[in-house]
């Protein structure tokens, strides 16, 4: 009990993990009571239990783990948190819980995750249950399927995403459980419930027996749909209404809810898994498809016909198998293989669904064509294909190509494409058969009907009746006027016969398809220059039969005159036609009496008209008469019923008088009237034709005139533009310039209603006439047209929606004028020639190419649908290496767009698409001409095909910030001028959350723009629920944009009609574009900063809310809150706070920082700082900025929160805050030092890591106000507590965060001494000394620095401080270069520290660097005024101080009495970077040299030379070659003074021998680079250079310790070859060298150490193994190799085996190996020899046993000189030989050739043996050392190991110089000294005078 008593004692969620599980038992049960009693379900208690729910549902005891599940169950039904522990609790659950033997356990754990998935989080539930399907364990299976089902039973399939679930069922079907089986067999009866058929495909492969089963389960189901009996935390309304129902239990209630909640039937195709077949095809596919052989092509189509058959294919690009199937069906002649290639392509077409589309217009027309084929399986097959094709694409993009058929002669084609139509049909509903589509496939049908062919006729009738059916007889029957009624009731017939597919979904679209129809036309009302053509014909057939009047016979003259007797006068019927003009006035004066007292009813206007026209009629002479008659004609038109038959009586005389001068305005009213009765349409058009079948040009121009003006009275409806244009154009050629000046008047209006289209009528003009349309044009551009005053008098007795439609025509422009153009086929111009030179290697091919496509489109004008295969070539050009071609290709299909019109809209999925990808593209004005080629395109095609399927997302999708920034830039701007869009515009909305968040700026407020434009089609609710699948940060982050866009989100457009009615009285152009459609986007208010919506709170007026903010931003900005900080502190300490630490910033360090400022700052500066728009923290840390230095103390106040806020910012990636924050913190530690404020540790460590960070950002701005914050941190806080911190940034994987740390520790000592080095000084030093060895140049020479600095300080203690470095801790490859180069500028460094400590101080204008005044004068004017003293008397007792990092000591004459550490520096000062500095000490050294009796002082100091030489080799090579502002004379005079110390230092043997291997290898590396240096030819005397350097290569190879350069030479080779970057001309040089050192290895062998040669050689071959080298491009490094062993064992014998002692494993050698071989080889030679007793015993064996091959090797030698590669190769093999054998014969050879390849023979031996002689040498080096590229300049780098010895002794050389100028100084009155001052008083007189007269 003594246990119980002590976790009886603990709290309840210590118990749930006690070991003891009575314990564990007793805590379940206690948090179970807790569970249910806590009534906040965000209570922070839920937050203990946390970590520990899955615990309760695992527990290893099984009765403490069944009081845990219930626990568990009542923690995730109460607590709001629940849900981030669904994953785990859910896998312990499948893994412990689902295999207890206990029913309780099991249930529980089902409800469980039954909970979890009503508290949404359905997904991962379903996930763990389908792992757990998986397991080896059925009972666990069992389980899992279990509570699917019962999860599916439950909560339904909108809830429960079945596509995995039925995935997985297939498998469970093959278990061999049968308790699995029977399971997985309940769950397909469940699954079926609420899927139906759709499950039958992914089941069709299950086993036969069981698929039985389940069909006579399936059987016994109930036909009413499943509902949903359990519902999400989510859905609570639709369970109030379930539970409501469930009361009622009544039918009617399951009634209603059937038709509310009717689930859309689920597509079997959603289920299935997408099978990639692209890379299944057989390999040689595309060959065999073009095989001669039937059989070779037959079966390859089986092949592709097997992989079809997959129901869903991944989507790719199938272009080139759709083109090679294609071909098949159009050009074989074996019809089996027709069928298979049909089958294939229906195949494709269904299993890739919408994604086929791309391909469809390609293989229509060629299956159409196909059609005449008459064999059932090739027709059936054929049929299959289409149809299948069809459901891919719309009937829009494939019109062109059926209606082209129609026509065909072939009757078999019409009837199958009239078939394939009637199909099509049935898949339609009214809003995707428009009448602008049907119309001209009834005007085919119409001639089909009367075909002679009986089956072409019921093919039509069928086709028509399916219409018929589809959108309605009212919609039809315009379209069959002249049908006469036997062909109307066939088609009647058909119409009823028909069945369509969607049969429910199509009546009730009617209604809804004639609004959306009307509805578009509005963008024709909008800009009316671009009036959208659908409209038109509709517009037109309705004004039709809306204004149509009763049509009227004509009446005989006897009738007329009966009719006109009866409402006339008898006295004015008689005097119509006297003789005397006074009675026929007197008598039209009657007439016109009689019909303005006319009813309507009454009037017989045909006999009036015609009473009119009796004799003299229209002759009539007297102009009174005639003027009254025209006026007449117009009362009746206007009174009376008047019909065309009337109009046509009273035409032609109008038209003869309308050119009259004193008749002319009676002829035009008259005019106007009959219009007005009887449409413009028509009367204009008989008026004109009659108007140019007259010779007379007055009657012409005016009747053109009246035309232009009735336009503008009765506007463009309905008006045939066609049979103008062609009036127009023959009136723009008449020779008079009053009918030409008229013509173009009517254009100018025309232009009014049809935009700038219409010029393209008239192209063909002559220029000078084209010039003077195109100036009207201009006058008409930015008019609108006027609103129609006239035609509307009809439709005033109507209801408002008719009149309403009459405004829509009116406004609706002159319908599709696109349509009337005469169009050209291209497609037989697009050659296969054309399209093969397009995608041709060779890019001006390919240009060429494009350049002819260009003439061809600009040739035809305007082009016809069917454009070939130019689709796929163009779209190979979009992704051209070439810019310049994508830019071409962007421009011809610029062209397209313009040329096709909208045919356009069947190529966007093929050719769009693929525009839009080439705005990701890199260049601005590649993505600007694209950007152009897309709204051509838009324009012509509309956005419904861009919006549709989900290619648009696709390009969405990919993380290309271009892309991503064009696509939602121009989405912004089209979507707000749509009024509706297609459903798949919501797959972008994924893309557009992850834009918000991109790392792009400009993609950001490109999403930003975007993002209410898909909210106003989409709406608020959708775009919120597409937020669940983000991450909780991101989500939180969406949602509040969400909000903020709601707030702005643009209304949709207005419908068409009401846009027309409001544009007359909007006066201003802001107010009009609202009306005409376009976005009224409030992105212009006066509080916004830039177009982003992100800022604005509502669409209410900005000036109010403006004014508010400025009244809450008045007052103070930092509140002070005493003891706040203290209390933040003591909370942190406590950990009741989070503490700020954090590798990148979590939402609860923001939310937790943002409760903590609440108190400090205003809201209106938190809401500023916390916002998500980055201009908003620029805004904010202004006004910050702005109240710092008034409200100091409140700001010290709060500092530890502004410092925390600062953090943040840091992670941000835009610059512009971060600059703007570093600009406050230098402000900020400014004021705090003056202050003399120190921050307390809780600050610094809360920010100091933090700004460590940026100190390596990439922009040296930044790190420049980084580093000044540093300086400023020191002075606020102590630095001894900053350094740790710069230690731990030193740990940064970031190379310029540890350089720049480094550098501040560096300075941090320098300043401060070495106490400021924490925890101890020699702790630091060795973490510092070790990035001596990191990778990174900088960082070496940061850590290098920084150890200097130390040196500065505290001198020989830093030896004991560093320790000993492991050598493992260097990096060897580099540590030789950074130690050599760090301790001479270091030893430079401290030796001038000295001097400036040691001079003695002295005046400020006399520590002047005299010769930078003498030589810069233009500086002159900069130095200030020198004091004026009298100089003997200042300068006779004054010591002068040797100039700054230019001292070099002058005093070598008495070298032997000064120490070795003068020598040291002046060595030191070699390497400087100053030329003239380096060349004095070289100088120096030259003088010592060139004295044999002073050389020896430089013993013990040849390696440090020779590395202070070649560093300053490598920094002229990489520093001062590449500065321009240096003489390159100066730069000549540096490199002779360095070859001249050389060859001195070589000429002495005692010297030239110290030189150790890795020095020489250096300085080898450093003159071969040298010799390969093109730039060295620019400089004067370039040539004399190299000739000393080669001079001096052969000085060093002859004087050096020969082992040491033959080793150094082996290494170098080495290097080079592996180093691919490096030039072949530098490892030949070297190989140069070595073959050198072979030939006088006979003189040298004794001197040389053959153990370190021989490692050598080792340590080569396993690095180039004898494979590996003979691999190499060129053999000569295997040759060199091979020659050296060779020459080695011929010199020493059998003895050189015993020269392998340093080899480790030297039987592994493959050196021993073949130094055995070499050797056996010479001893049978040698036994040969002894053999002999001739004379000829006298020759070498090896000689002789070679000539026996000599024939072999000699061809092979002559045979690569005669090659043009290897010449040079041979002749040098052919030279060697030739030394090796001197009485070789090589005439035999020679002979066969001709005269001219012997001579280059000699020639080329003559200048190797010069070469090799030393003379010649210049020649050939730099003939080819121009040619080739120069070796990297990493490759200068040396690659010798070293080791800190180095460091150290270096250290200790320059405290030895250090001493040595100390002591000097100390004796600097000695003889030799005291001298100096007074001999060169005089210079620095002259000097300082000089300077004086510059400056004056």
């Amino acid at each position: 009990m003594g246990d119980d008593s002590e976790w009886m004692k603990l709290p309840i969620d210590q118990k749930c993990e006690h070991k003891i599980w009575k314990a564990r038992l007793n805590g379940y049960e206690e948090a179970l009571k807790l569970f249910q009693k806590i009534e906040d379900e965000k209570s922070p208690e839920w937050g203990k239990y946390l970590g520990l729910i899955k615990k309760f549902v695992t527990d290893s005891n099984a009765v403490a783990q069944l009081k845990g599940l219930e626990a568990a169950l009542a923690f995730i039904e109460n607590a709001h948190v629940a849900g981030k522990t669904t994953g785990e609790v859910v896998s312990g659950v499948v893994s412990k819980v689902f295999n207890q033997p206990k029913a309780r356990a099991k249930e529980l754990g089902t409800d469980i995750c039954l909970t979890y998935i009503e508290i949404e989080k359905a997904e991962l539930v379903q996930d763990e249950l389908i792992k757990g399907l998986d397991n080896k364990n059925p009972k666990i299976v069992v389980a899992c399927v279990e509570t699917l089902r019962k999860a599916l039973c439950e909560f339904g399939s909108k809830i429960i995403t079945l596509k995995p679930v039925v995935k997985v069922l297939p498998k469970l079907f093959e278990s061999r459980e049968k308790a699995v089986r029977d399971e997985a067999k309940l769950l397909a009866v469940e699954i079926y419930r609420w899927i139906r058929d759709a499950l039958r495909t992914p089941l069709q492969n299950i086993n036969s027996v069981q698929l039985k089963e389940l069909e006579e389960e399936w059987v016994k189901l109930p036909p009413a749909a499943p509902k949903q009996t359990r519902f999400l935390r989510s859905q609570q309304d639709l369970k109030a209404k379930f539970e409501q129902q469930q009361a009622a239990g009544g039918d009617e209630a399951d009634g209603d809810d059937d038709d509310e909640v009717e689930a859309a039937p689920v597509d079997p195709y959603e289920l299935l898994e997408a099978v990639e077949i692209l890379s299944k095809l057989p390999k040689d596919f595309y060959e065999k498809i073009e095989a001669k052989k039937w059989q070779e092509r037959k079966e390859v189509l089986e092949a592709v016909e097997a992989l079809t058959k997959n129901p869903k294919l991944e989507s790719g690009d199938y272009g080139d198998l759709a083109r090679a199937l294609k071909k098949v069906i159009g050009k074989d002649a074996n019809v089996m293989l027709v069928a298979m290639a049909a089958k294939c392509l229906a195949g494709l077409a269904t299993g890739l669904r919408k994604k086929f589309g791309t391909y469809a217009g390609h293989v229509v027309p060629t299956i159409l064509e196909k059609f005449k084929e008459k064999k059932p399986q090739v027709v059936q097959a054929l049929q299959e294909a289409i149809d299948a094709v069809f459901l891919t694409t719309t009937l829009q993009n494939i019109s062109e190509d059926v209606l082209a058929v129609m026509d065909n002669k072939n009757p078999s084609i019409k009837q199958q494409a009239s078939l394939f139509l009637a199909r099509s049909f049935r898949h339609c509903t009214p809003s995707t058969l428009p009448k602008s589509v049907l119309k001209p496939f009834c005007a085919a049908f119409l001639k089909q009907v009367n075909d002679s062919a009986p089956e072409v006729r019921d093919a039509a009738f069928e086709a028509l009746g399916t219409a018929m059916k589809v959108v309605g007889e009212k919609a039809v029957n315009p379209f069959l006027a002249d049908v006469d009624k036997l062909k109307l009731d066939k088609i009647k017939e058909c119409a009823d016969k028909v069945e369509l597919v969607g049969k429910k979904g199509g009546g009730g679209g009617g209604g809804g398809g004639g609004e959306k129809k009307a509805k578009p036309a509005a963008k024709a009302a909008g800009p009316p220059k671009k009036g959208k053509p659908a409209s038109a014909p509709s517009a037109k057939s309705k004004k039709a039969s809306d204004t149509k009047e009763t049509v009227e016979t004509e009446l005989s003259p006897e009738v007329c005159e009966e009719k006109a007797a009866a409402v006339l006068p008898a006295s004015c019927m008689q005097l119509l036609d006297s003789g005397n003009w006074k009675e026929r006035l007197a008598s039209m004066e009657e007439f016109q009496r009689a019909v303005e007292q006319m009813d309507k009813s009454e009037m017989p206007c045909q006999a009036l008209v015609k009473m009119l026209a009796k004799k003299p009629g229209w002759k009539e002479t007297n102009f009174q008469v005639m003027q009254m008659k025209l006026h007449i004609v117009g009362l009746i038109a206007q009174k009376g019923s008047f019909s065309k038959t009337s109009a046509l009586v009273v035409l032609d005389g109008l038209v003869d008088k309308i050119g009259d001068v004193k008749c002319g305005s009676n002829a035009k009213e008259a005019l106007t009237a009959i219009g007005e009765a009887c449409s413009l349409p028509w009367t204009a058009e008989q008026v004109v034709s009659m108007a140019f079948t007259q010779k007379n040009p007055k009657n012409q121009a005016e009747t053109l005139n009246w035309l232009a003006n009735a336009m503008k009275e009765f506007g463009f409806a309905g008006i045939n533009v066609k049979a103008f244009i062609n009036n127009v154009k023959t009136a723009l050629g008449a020779t008079n310039p009053a009918v030409r000046t008229s013509a173009i008047t009517l254009l100018g209006v025309m232009y009014l209603y049809m935009g700038a289209p219409l010029r393209m009528f008239f192209e063909d003009e002559k220029p000078a006439l084209l010039s003077q349309i195109d100036a009207e044009f201009e006058k008409m551009q930015g008019q609108s047209p006027p609103a129609p005053i006239r035609g509307t008098k009809k439709a005033g007795a109507e209801e408002e929606g008719d009149a309403a439609a009459e405004e829509e025509e009116v406004d609706g422009g002159a319908g599709d004028i696109m349509d009337l153009l005469p169009r050209t086929d291209i497609s037989d111009k697009i050659t296969s020639d054309m399209v093969s030179k397009i995608s041709d290697k060779n890019w001006k091919i390919r240009k060429e190419g494009l350049d002819e496509v260009a003439a061809v489109i600009s040739e035809a004008k305007f082009i016809q649908a069917n454009i070939g295969e130019l689709p796929m070539a163009l779209k190979g050009r979009l992704n051209d290496s070439n810019k310049l071609l994508v830019q071409q290709a962007l421009n011809i299909l610029q062209q397209i767009a313009t040329a096709m019109g909208p045919s356009l809209k069947q190529h966007v999925k093929n050719l769009g698409i693929p525009v839009i990808t080439v705005l990701g593209d890199s260049k601005s004005n590649v993505r600007a001409a694209a950007l152009s080629t897309l709204n051509a395109w838009v324009e012509q095609t509309g956005m419904k095909e861009w919006l549709e399927g989900e290619d648009l997302s696709e390009e969405l999708k990919k993380e290309n910030p271009f892309l991503r920034q064009e696509i939602l830039g121009w989405l912004a701007e089209k979507l707000p001028t749509l009024r509706t869009v297609p459903a798949d515009l919501m797959l972008c909305v994924p893309h557009l959350y992850g834009c918000l968040e991109d790392r792009s700026g400009d993609v950001r407020k490109k999403a930003q723009d975007a993002l209410p434009t898909f909210m106003m089609h989409l709406g608020y609710e959708k775009m919120s629920k597409a937020t669940s699948k983000l991450k909780p940060a991101s989500k939180d982050q969406v949602v509040g944009m969400l909000e903020k866009a709601r707030a702005v989100m643009p209304a949709k457009p207005e419908a068409p009609a009401k846009a027309a009615a409001s544009k007359p009285p909007a006066s201003s152009t802001p107010a009009a574009k609202p009306a005409s459609g376009l976005c009224t986007f409030p992105l212009t208010t006066a509080n916004m900063t830039t177009t982003s919506w992100l800022g604005v709170v509502g669409k209410k007026p900005p000036v109010k809310a403006g004014a508010k903010d400025e009244e809450d931003k008045s007052g103070p900005i930092f509140i002070l809150v005493p003891n706040g900080k203290e209390q933040r502190i003591k909370e942190e300490k406590a950990l009741k706070i989070l503490k700020w630490n954090f590798i990148t910033p979590r939402d609860e360090y923001v939310e937790q920082l943002k409760t903590q400022m609440s108190t400090c700052l205003p809201k209106w500066l938190q809401d500023e700082l916390f916002h998500f728009d980055f201009q908003r923290h620029v805004k904010a840390i202004g006004a910050m900025i702005e109240h710092m230095e008034a409200e100091c103390e409140a700001v010290i106040g709060c500092l530890d929160l502004i410092l925390k806020w600062f953090t943040l910012r840091f992670f941000d990636t835009n610059t512009s805050v971060l600059m703007k924050a570093l600009e406050f913190l230098k402000l900020l530690f400014t004021m705090l030092s003056r202050k003399n404020y120190q921050l307390n540790d809780y600050e610094a460590s809360s920010f100091i890591p933090y700004l460590i960070l940026k100190v390596g950002e990439s922009k040296d701005v930044v790190r420049k106000d980084v580093r000044a914050i540093l300086t400023m941190l020191c002075k606020v806080y102590a630095a001894s507590k900053v350094f740790p911190f710069l230690m731990e940034g030193t740990k940064s994987k970031n190379s310029k965060q540890r350089c720049e740390c480094l550098e501040e520790l560096g300075c941090l000592i320098e300043n401060f001494g070495m106490n400021v080095c924490q925890p101890t000084p020699a702790k630091a030093l060795k973490e510092i000394a070790l990035h001596i060895g990191d990778r990174d140049t900088t960082v070496r020479n940061a850590a290098l620095n920084t150890v200097v600095a130390a040196y500065n300080a505290c001198g020989d203690q830093v030896f004991k401080l560093i320790g000993n470095v492991r050598p493992s801790n260097l990096n060897h490859k580099n540590a030789a270069e950074v130690t050599s180069s760090s301790i001479f500028n270091s030893q430079a460094r401290a030796q001038n520290a000295h001097l400036e400590q040691s001079a003695p101080s002295i005046p400020k204008e006399f520590q002047l660097d005299l010769e930078v005044f003498e030589n810069n004068h233009t500086c002159a004017s900069d130095i200030p005024d020198l004091v004026q003293h009298k100089l003997d008397e200042v300068l006779e007792p004054v010591m002068i101080p040797e100039r700054k990092m230019r001292s070099v000591s002058p005093h070598f004459d008495d070298i032997h009495n000064s120490s070795a550490s003068t020598i040291n520096f002046v060595i030191s000062q070699v390497a400087s970077g100053d030329i003239n500095t380096s060349i004095q000490a070289l100088a120096q050294i030259d003088e010592v040299l060139r004295q044999a009796d002073k050389a020896e002082a430089m013993s013990g100091h040849i390696d440090q030379f020779l590395i202070a030489t070649f560093m300053q080799l490598r920094l002229i090579y990489n520093t001062h070659m590449a500065d321009d502002r240096l003489d390159k004379k100066d730069i000549f005079k540096l490199y002779s003074c360095i070859i001249g110390n050389m060859l001195s230092l070589f000429s002495m043997e005692s010297l030239a021998r110290e030189a150790s291997m890795g020095v020489l290898k250096d300085l080898m590396h450093g003159l071969i680079t040298l010799m390969l240096d093109t730039r060295v030819e620019d400089i004067e005397d370039g040539q004399q250079l190299i000739r000393s350097v080669n001079l001096l290569v052969v000085r060093v190879l002859e004087k050096s310790d020969q082992t040491n350069i033959l080793s150094a030479l082996l290494v170098l080779l080495q290097d080079s070859l592996i180093s691919t970057a490096g030039s072949p001309m530098f490892s030949e040089l070297v190989m140069k060298c070595l073959w050198r050192m072979i030939r006088f290895l006979p003189q040298t062998i004794n001197s040389i150490n053959l153990d370190r040669i021989l490692l050598d050689v080792h340590n080569f071959m396993k690095v180039f193994p004898k494979e590996k080298l003979k691999q190499l491009k060129s053999d000569v490094p295997h040759r060199t190799l091979k020659t050296l062993l060779h020459t080695l064992c011929r010199l020493t014998g059998a003895k050189i085996l015993d020269h392998m002692s340093m080899i480790e494993n030297r039987n592994e050698s493959e050196l021993e190996a073949h130094l055995r071989r070499v050797v056996k080889h010479s001893a049978n030679l040698s036994g040969l020899k002894s053999d002999k007793s001739t004379e000829k015993g006298a020759l070498r064996s090896d000689d002789k046993v070679i000539k026996a091959k000599v024939s072999d090797i000699l061809s092979e030698i002559f045979k690569k000189i005669g090659s043009k590669e290897n010449t040079k190769e041979g002749l040098t093999e052919l030279y060697e030989y030739k030394q090796k054998y001197s009485d070789a014969d090589l005439e035999p050879f020679l002979r066969n050739n001709s005269q001219f390849f012997q001579s280059y023979v000699d020639r080329g031996l003559r200048m190797i043996e010069s070469e090799r002689e030393g003379k010649g040498r210049i020649q050939t080096s730099t003939g080819i050392l121009f040619t080739e590229d120069r070796p990297p300049l990493s490759s200068l780098r040396p690659s010798v190991a070293s080791s800190t010895d180095m460091l150290h002794s270096k250290l200790s050389q320059l405290k030895e110089s250090r001493e040595h100028f100390q002591q000097e100084q100390s004796h600097s009155h000695s003889p030799t000294r005291s001298s100096s001052p007074a001999s060169n008083l005089d210079d620095l007189k002259k000097r300082l005078e000089r300077i004086k007269s510059n400056r004056q």
